[in-house]
Formats: C-alpha cells, structure tokens, sequence
C-alpha cells in the first residue's frame, strides 16, 4: 500500500512539474503551412504520377487550398499580437469556408444520380479566357461530367471529400491557434 501511494506522489509531481506545453503559435502556423504543401504535394502526385487530370472544381480547391496555406505561412512569419492574429483567424476561416464549400458542391455532383449529371464542358482555361467572369464561375458551378467522375477514393472517400475534410480541419486548426487560443 505504502508503495503504491508513493508512486502515485511520484506520477504527480511528474505530471505538474513537467505539464504538457503546446508548441507556440508561430511553429502551429507553420504546420498549418506544411499541412497545405502536403495537400497540395499529393494534388500534384495525383495529377503527374498517377495521371489524373484536375477538374475545373479541382483547380478551384487547389487555390483555396494554397491560399490557405499562404496565410498560415506569413501569420507563422509575422508572428502577430492579439489583433493581428484574429484577422489570420478570420483570413483562414473565410478562405477554408469558401474551399469547402466547393469540395461539398463538388461532392454533390459526385453522388448525382448518372441521369442528373451534367453534360462535359470546356476547361477552366477556355473558359476564363472566352467568358466574363461572372459567367465563367456559373459555368464552373454548374459542373460537368468531368466533374462528376470519382477516378479516386481513399478508404471509400473520394478526393474532394478528403480535400472537404483537411480544409474544415485546418480552418478549426487556424482559428483556434490565432484567435482563440490562450498565450
């Protein structure tokens, strides 16, 4: 019994002498940073080496997902007080609601039933370059049966469903780290 007491005093003392700390926000920013490169690194192997070529939605999810990652990495560079970090929070959480709102439409597209799914348009070049930008996001939005296609899928999700879930996740990350996170 006596043992056992004296080891539970011990397991204290180490527990309050060597509390786990949280690295601080600048090294979170930067793997919120990494975390984006990551993402977009395997956008770029599944493009290359596995020969999958990104849909207009896809290229969409990829500026959003680098967007997000620039602000995570001038916010690790900048290092910001209070203020400051609260207008990252809000730059992070504005950009990763806009990328997943995006992959959920595009997702939406993926489970369209075969009868409902649009026909194949242009590509996002073509139609950047021959349409206002207003019609040319409409177009885009729109969808197509590229668009629709699943050609990849990781324990039954499919890509744009992963980008869903690293983009709400990294915007929780963002925001919690910058604004409202005690330090």
């Amino acid at each position: 019994m006596c043992v056992i007491l004296a080891y539970l005093t011990h397991l204290k003392s180490l527990l309050t002498d060597n509390a786990m700390t949280l690295p601080n926000k600048r090294i979170l920013n930067f793997t919120g940073a990494l975390a984006c490169a990551g993402m977009m690194g395997f956008a770029l192997y599944a493009q290359h080496i596995l020969l999958l070529d990104p849909c207009p939605l896809c290229i969409l999810q990829r500026i959003a997902v680098i967007s997000i990652g620039l602000v995570f990495l001038v916010a690790a560079l900048h290092n910001p007080g209070q203020l400051g970090g609260r207008i990252y929070a809000v730059l992070i959480g504005l950009i990763s609601a806009c990328g997943a709102g995006v992959a959920a439409w595009h997702v939406r597209l993926q489970n369209l039933p075969p009868d409902e799914v649009p026909s194949c348009g242009p590509g996002l070049e073509y139609m950047v370059d021959n349409f206002p930008l207003k019609d040319a996001l409409g177009m885009i939005f729109k969808g197509s049966g590229e668009c629709a296609e699943v050609v990849w899928r990781l324990f039954g999700l499919s890509m744009p469903t992963w980008v869903f879930i690293g983009v709400v996740g990294l915007a929780a990350a963002g925001i919690w780290n910058n604004s409202l996170r005690k330090q």
